[in-house]
């Protein structure tokens, strides 16, 4: 497996070249970063030439809060896992947006078709926009829902809560109807626990 890794390694910086902004090999595994700019043709590159047809996977990071505060990078990615049924070979490839503030990246579903929902998904939880994209809209939240749930900056509670109004016939938001509270674990131990 290590020999079809430096294998796959050496063949992915002669066909990317300057477009590959970083490699890493982890757990018996590749990724690679490459630049926002001209993603598509790296991406098409990718799955023509190096083999990788299928796109299984599409998922978005924030990279705000990661390895204990200490990240310097940008903020946003999209990470594709591909797979070459004909090499038997996966690689991740991770692309970051160039923007932290207003995060945008070139959809790939001309490229591959099933992005379509992955990347729905990416916008709705973390606001990432896909140009380019057919229908790019929320798949998990409320359309009027404000913000993005998976982005690190989220409040955990709120001051409104939606509900069905039979009488309105619509959702309608109110004040939340339940207080505030902290939930702390209680412990409950029988008197002599701990005592040999």
């Amino acid at each position: 497996m290590v020999a079809d890794l430096s294998t796959l390694r050496t063949s992915l910086a002669g066909l990317l070249g300057d477009r590959l902004a970083g490699m890493e090999e982890r757990l018996g595994e590749l990724t690679v970063v490459v630049e926002a700019d001209g993603m598509l043709d790296t991406l098409t590159r990718l799955r023509d030439t190096a083999g990788f047809e299928q796109m299984v996977d599409l998922c978005g990071v924030d990279y705000s809060a990661y390895g204990d505060g200490a990240w310097e990078g940008r903020r946003f990615a999209i990470v594709y896992h591909l797979l070459s049924v004909a090499h038997n070979k996966r690689l991740r490839v991770r692309i970051f947006a160039e923007d932290d503030g207003f995060p945008v990246l070139e959809s790939v579903t001309e490229i591959w078709p099933c992005a379509n929902w992955y990347e729905r998904e990416a916008f709705d939880l973390y606001g990432i926009i896909f140009t380019g994209h057919p229908d790019l809209r929320r798949i998990l939240t409320d359309y009027g829902f404000v913000g993005s749930p998976f982005r690190k900056d989220f409040p955990l509670s709120g001051h409104v809560e939606m509900r069905y109004d039979p009488e309105q016939q619509r959702v309608v938001y109110q004040p939340v109807s339940i207080e505030p509270r902290e939930v702390t674990p209680r412990i409950v131990r029988e008197e002599n626990y701990g005592r040999g």
